[in-house]
């Protein structure tokens, strides 16, 4: 039987096309639903700034900018990038399906290299695709300075994403949560073995808020705001430039 390929952040394209089919439903499995209230938190606080511009980052199969587009006003743009076709064409299908196609801007491309102009958006949002930029990816610091070029000074960065719990006993029971029952059930949905290690393994070793909050000051992010979920199993970042 032949090894599985390591999957790490430089090759991560192959592997969401891989398991696209399962995407949405190993996301609502894994957080027994909790995304999904996690995301419009994450919705609700970006409309809170009244932004007119606003960028889903590593969008995926699209819900971010889709809730965006639905509940903003006329005069707000989402546009919503994915190095992934296959993701943004499931993307493009379900805000046709929600009647929001004619507020988003669907764009392919890498998130090191976007074909965007300068201190153009007011919001950028990332639902759960910033763990794959930044951990053990090359391009980490060039994704960072991706994100600060396109906003507007004074503009938000509002990430959602999986944290490390500061208690020491949730920790270690979310850490196991993590690397059997999530790792079984993406097994076992989608049948790719070497996609569900690195999502578990990566999950466990990310960053806590303290650590990432070094990261990105020191990436040059002027301000770093942290809101815990789920007793800090995920989070909600604002990074403001």
């Amino acid at each position: 039987m032949g090894k599985d390929k390591e999957i790490t952040g430089e090759n991560l394209s192959p592997m969401f096309g891989g398991i696209i089919r399962h995407y949405d439903l190993i996301n609502h499995v894994f957080t027994w639903g909790m995304d999904k209230g996690w995301r419009k938190k994450l919705v609700a606080q970006c409309l809170k700034l009244k932004p007119e511009k606003v960028l889903d980052l590593g969008c995926g199969t699209g819900d971010l900018a889709i809730n965006i587009a639905r509940f903003a006003p006329e005069n707000l743009h989402v546009a919503a990038c994915d190095f992934s076709k296959e993701m943004l064409a499931v993307a493009a299908g379900k805000a046709q399906k929600a009647g929001v196609d004619n507020k988003i801007s669907f764009i392919h491309a890498d998130a090191a290299n976007l074909p965007l102009p300068d201190n153009y958006f007011d919001c950028i949002g990332i639902s759960f695709a910033f763990r794959n930029m930044i951990y053990k990816n090359p391009s980490a610091d060039r994704h960072l300075a991706e994100i600060l070029r396109v906003l507007k000074p004074s503009g938000s960065c509002l990430i959602a994403e999986t944290s490390q719990p500061r208690n020491k006993v949730i920790r270690a029971l979310h850490h196991f949560y993590v690397r059997t029952y999530v790792y079984a059930m993406g097994l076992i949905i989608s049948g790719d073995r070497p996609a569900y290690k690195y999502l578990t393994e990566s999950a466990v070793s990310f960053y806590g808020p303290d650590e990432l909050e070094k990261i990105l000051i020191a990436a040059g992010f002027k301000q770093v705001f942290y809101q815990p979920l789920f007793f800090g199993a995920a989070g909600i970042y604002r990074l403001i430039k």
